[in-house]
């Protein structure tokens, strides 16, 4: 019997479902982003609850960033096995654990009474996020194997994925404001209750990897090597890029990582099987992905400093002047995946959202001592989220789209990594490169100036808005070179497999 697509039933005027799909598959994409919001969310939400804590517990101030960290080396270190385990032993399962075990992680932090405690439940967090991660973002590509409508999700996946830490930002602000710094980690624990319920009944499970073993030498080497990676870019931040704890470990991750990619040539059931990064476009996606995670900190990390620093805005409003740029990505999202890309292809999409993203953080440079939000801060945040949309969400669609049923976790962990990688990344090029233009500012002026020390903070803003408008610039360039012409075409051999 040949397949269905999707058509008009002339009788009725009721659009059919494509054959096969889940009956359920909406509401799986709810519980999904459910999901991956939580998980989004802790990569900022801690963030504006630092100081709460840090007064709270006591740790100083050269501990407070392992708050952060700890969170960011577990994740970034554990992604790819996490995406094996939910191709061999089943998503399901991948994901309700991770639910499970991220709640429970985060109410151990929000019920932390000293700085050891803490820094554990991030790590677990991290850990268990990995986990989570990866399968929630599979289960997308299992679930919707009509185009129309998998664009239509990733749509949504994606506008979560980019405009999570902002989301972040307001509700840190929130509860920090309104309950106390610990709500920013109990609340996962409400969230992970209503994806939790969700899953248990929407899904059903299904191992798609039943014939393959876990590398364990693979997954050794990648966690050894993103570990090294990420912990290298983070005491970038904390010593020096000369500190043998920056290049050292830099190099390690560096050479850990090439023996994982020379050993996945000759595994016999390799973590990462290079075919899924041998596809042009998919490759490109998967650095479209790591220069917006490096270019989106930029904005964030920045961004919230001068609001704050500067402006003297309060978190929760930090968090509400967000919201502009967070609108405008959800908007573009849907127009990118659902109308442009099925029409004119990456190859145009993709570097006009960098190119747009690239001329609202050269304008966002712009700000000053006294300039205002609703002129200096407002309308670049719109073009930057009009930019964000059109690049992340096709991305995260091109980079998933197309691989079997088998590789779906991995591949789907991959594009975290990518962007987990990207964040470490940018925090630690960008803080480093504004720290020196602050420096070089207040070279031969007087420091004792209330002025001078905040024209020096403006000069650190505006250095790292300008050096992430190159990033995405570069973006651009290289989303340009690599995707190919046209639009891309579903493989009518692949298989097209719903376990839902």
């Amino acid at each position: 019997m040949p397949q269905k697509t999707m058509t008009e039933d002339t009788r009725s005027g009721a659009v059919e479902a494509p054959s096969g799909a889940s009956p359920k598959r909406w509401w799986i994409l709810a519980i999904v982003a459910v999901a991956q919001l939580m998980v989004v969310l802790d990569a900022t939400i801690v963030n504006i609850a630092l100081p709460s804590a840090q007064a709270d517990l006591g740790f100083s101030d050269g501990n407070r960033q392992w708050i952060v960290t700890a969170y960011a080396l577990a994740f970034a270190s554990l992604l790819l096995l996490g995406g094996r385990i939910a191709d061999l032993f089943g998503r399901k399962p991948a994901f309700l654990v991770g639910v499970v075990g991220f709640a429970v992680a985060s109410a151990l932090g929000g019920a932390a009474t000293g700085f050891g405690m803490l820094v554990v439940a991030r790590a677990l967090q991290g850990a268990f996020g990995a986990l989570l991660a990866p399968a929630a973002l599979s289960l997308l590509n299992t679930t919707f194997t009509d185009a129309h409508e998998r664009a239509r999700a990733f749509s949504v996946y994606g506008a979560i994925a980019g405009a999570g830490g902002a989301v972040g930002l307001l509700l840190g602000g929130v509860l920090t404001d309104a309950l106390d710094w610990r709500w920013t980690l109990y609340v996962n624990v409400a969230i992970a209750v209503l994806a939790f319920a969700g899953g248990w009944v929407l899904l059903s499970n299904h191992r798609d990897a039943t014939n393959s073993k876990l590398d364990v030498p693979g997954t050794i080497l990648v966690a050894a090597g993103l570990f090294a990676l990420v912990y290298g870019f983070s005491n970038a931040e904390t010593h020096d890029w000369g500190s043998p704890l920056t290049w050292g470990f830099l190099i390690a991750g560096g050479v850990l990582l090439t023996a994982f990619a020379w050993w996945q040539t000759r595994a016999a059931h390799p973590l990462l099987p290079l075919r899924i990064l041998l596809d042009r476009d998919r490759a490109a996606s998967f650095l479209a992905v790591l220069i917006t995670g490096a270019g989106m900190f930029g904005v964030f990390l920045f961004l919230t400093y001068y609001l704050q620093l500067n402006l003297g805005f309060s978190p929760t409003k930090t968090g509400a002047a967000f919201l502009p740029m967070v609108g405008a990505l959800m908007v573009t999202a849907q127009v990118g995946t659902t109308v442009l890309m099925p029409r004119i292809g990456p190859k145009a999409v993709i570097p006009l959202g960098f190119a747009i993203a690239t001329a609202g953080m050269a304008w966002l440079s712009g700000i000053g001592v006294g300039s205002d939000y609703t002129t200096a801060v407002l309308p670049q945040l719109i073009v930057i989220g009009v930019g964000l949309g059109l690049v992340m969400p096709p991305a995260m669609q091109l980079a998933t789209g197309g691989v079997a049923a088998e590789d779906a976790g991995v591949a789907s962990a991959t594009v975290n990594a990518m962007q987990q990688v990207g964040g470490s990344i940018g925090t630690a090029l960008l803080n480093t490169l504004a720290a020196s233009a602050a420096t070089d500012y207040l070279a031969g002026r007087d420091t004792t100036s209330k002025l001078v020390q905040a024209q020096a903070t403006i000069e650190s803003y505006t250095t790292a808005f300008w050096w992430s408008a190159g990033l995405f610039a570069a973006g651009t360039v290289i989303a340009f070179l690599l995707f190919r012409r046209g639009v891309p075409q579903q493989d009518a051999n692949a298989p097209q497999v719903v376990h839902m």
